[in-house]
């Protein structure tokens, strides 16, 4: 299947053509037929020559009913442009090829209708320069007679080639499905319809709503009017909720695949169309079926920054139009630079905004995103419509090399700086490197850690970083001198003090290897332990605490904790006497 919007000036034959082609009634209310005028989006279907399916979306002409018919034209790849050739070149078809100008469709094909009535020549002449100065550029044209016939094999066969045309849809993409008709079938709840432009839609599979997150299931799945367990690009589709109230969404809405889609208020563009300088305060954005409307703040010479009245999942390289309802004019087409862009706090700060968006294409790359946002998450990049193939540095998150690269470099510095400032801690707390260096993660500082900097019970220090500040080593050799003929007795709390072994000496002795602690005041030289086991291997075993004091030559205060510890460490065993052995 493929789909095409009508487009052209209001009474020039776009329904009765439609009818024609497909022996269906587009217009669906019955205001429509009294009136003889479309006034909403119509839609129908045939088989084409070559056997494929075309769909069309009826778009109404008259120029109070422009919104609905950008919401008709909005998800459309093709245009079907009609002009009347008793009539000619009208203001509503130059408004409705400015509006496919500026949503940028590049495929369609011109009928020249009521070619019973007129000579088609000029009307086609006219349309043919004119279209071909947009983004249709040089079209397939084809006169034609609804009311006689003559044409339509014609234009049918055309409608196949223009098919064969379009670009193949990407069926693994996610799934944003605009919303342009809501309503509810007895028995079966709510439905909606659009054109599936990408991606593909199963009976049972979740999807979200889009501005509330709020999952919905898909209950059923019709496309040309027929029920279907799957629904491929491009479609025309119809998707029945289960359990969605009708109240809870309508055109505009869109339906999305959980967790792809960005949902912005704030987006950077480019124009093309008016300067930005000439730009109305507040105009209306029209992507999809929506209609929002937005305050303009312009940056650059083509270049704006939108605030939405609501959210709308975007993406970068979306295509989009911005009208002005009051003047019914096209200000233009624009094409969305960044999803998520930078506030703009600072003095200067719209002009340096205006110099980056210079530079970006609208077409979505994750190097270039990296080297302006420095560190991002993946899966923020992928809802932002940016395909991505780096490798993380840690967990999801993602960075550019050579900002990554400079992290390293101040993260070094900054560990070499806190262990000259705080000589007697074990290393930098690594929340103290995040903050330091702006990180939002504490992985990310763990990931930048490189030889010969280690980290260790939360901290980041040199790994070689055994040298103790010359205070503490003399402490500690003044201990040596002290007890090293007497390896099992301990200085008291005052003699510490004495010493200079405060805590934090302590501490920073016994994480270099230079003292043993058993108790918080009770620290032995580092061999302690091994010269331990080998005198009470030599005891009959097993044996008694005393006799462990006593061989030890030292005191109960020592005893009992250094016991505790050759059990913990295996090296003895208790018995539930209490008595010890060895354990060889």
């Amino acid at each position: 299947m493929f789909v095409v919007a009508t487009a052209g000036h209001v009474d020039h034959g776009k329904s009765t053509l439609v009818r024609a082609l497909t022996g269906m009634e587009p217009d669906r209310w019955a205001e429509e037929r009294r009136r003889g005028m479309t006034i909403d989006l119509g839609f129908a279907w045939t088989t084409l020559p070559s056997g494929g399916t075309v769909a069309f979306v009826d778009v109404p002409g008259h120029e109070r009913f422009v919104p609905n018919m950008l919401a008709g034209v909005g998800p459309v790849p093709a245009a079907l442009i009609v002009v009347a050739a008793d009539e000619g070149w009208m203001p509503q078809s130059a408004e409705h090829l400015a509006a496919l100008d500026a949503l940028g469709v590049a495929y369609g094909l011109l009928a020249v209708t009521r070619a019973d009535l007129a000579d088609p020549g000029p009307a086609t002449a006219r349309a043919r320069a004119e279209i071909a100065a947009t983004s249709l550029g040089t079209v397939e044209t084809v006169p034609v007679s609804a009311v006689t016939g003559a044409g339509l094999p014609e234009l049918r066969t055309a409608l196949d080639r223009l098919a064969a045309r379009l670009p193949a849809p990407t069926m693994d993409d996610p799934v944003r499905l605009w919303v342009d008709r809501s309503f509810t079938v007895r028995g079966s709840g709510t439905v909606v319809t659009g054109t599936l432009g990408a991606g593909r839609v199963r009976v049972g599979d979740e999807l979200e709503l889009a501005g509330t997150d709020e999952p919905v299931r898909v209950r059923g799945l019709h496309s040309l009017g027929q029920a279907r367990p799957e629904a491929t690009a491009v479609a025309r589709v119809a998707v029945n909720l289960r359990g969605t109230p009708r109240d809870r969404l309508g055109r505009g809405d869109a339906l999305l695949t959980p967790g792809r889609f960005h949902h912005s208020d704030l987006v950077d563009v480019r124009l093309t169309g008016d300067p930005a300088g000439d730009l109305p305060a507040t105009l209306t954005l029209h992507i999809g079926s929506a209609a929002v409307p937005v305050r303009v703040r312009p940056l650059g010479p083509d270049t704006v920054r939108l605030r939405l009245a609501r959210p709308l999942p975007l993406l970068v390289g979306d295509g989009a139009l911005l009208r002005d309802p009051g003047r019914h004019h096209v200000a233009g087409g624009v094409r969305v630079l960044d999803v998520a862009p930078p506030p703009l706090v600072r003095r200067g700060a719209a002009a340096a905004r205006a110099q980056v968006l210079a530079s970006l294409n609208g077409r979505p790359d994750v190097a270039d995103e990296l080297r302006r946002r420095r560190l991002i998450q993946a899966g923020a990049l992928i809802r932002m419509g940016v395909p991505v193939q780096a490798a993380p540095v840690a967990g999801d998150w993602l960075a550019d090399p050579g900002h990554w690269r400079r992290l390293g470099e101040q993260l070094t510095q900054e560990v070499a700086r806190y262990a000259r400032e705080h000589p007697l801690e074990p290393g930098m707390p690594v929340n103290a490197l995040r903050q330091r260096l702006a990180l939002p993660d504490r992985v990310l500082v763990e990931a930048l850690v490189r030889p010969p900097l280690r980290v260790h019970a939360g901290r980041v220090s040199a790994a070689s970083a055994t040298a103790l500040p010359e205070p503490v080593a003399r402490a500690v050799q003044r201990v040596r001198a002290e007890y090293g003929d007497r390896p099992f007795r301990a200085p008291d709390a005052d003699r510490l003090v004495e010493l200079g072994l405060g805590p934090r000496e302590i501490g920073a002795a016994v994480r270099a290897g230079a003292l043993l602690r058993l108790a918080d005041t009770v620290v032995l030289l580092p061999d302690a332990l091994d010269d331990a086991v080998r005198v009470l291997a030599g005891l009959p075993q097993p044996f008694t605490l005393s006799a462990a004091r006593q061989a030890l030559d030292t005191t109960r205060r020592v005893a009992v904790p250094l016991l505790e510890l050759l059990d913990r460490r295996g090296a003895t065993r208790r018995l539930p006497d209490d008595a010890r052995i060895v354990v060889t």
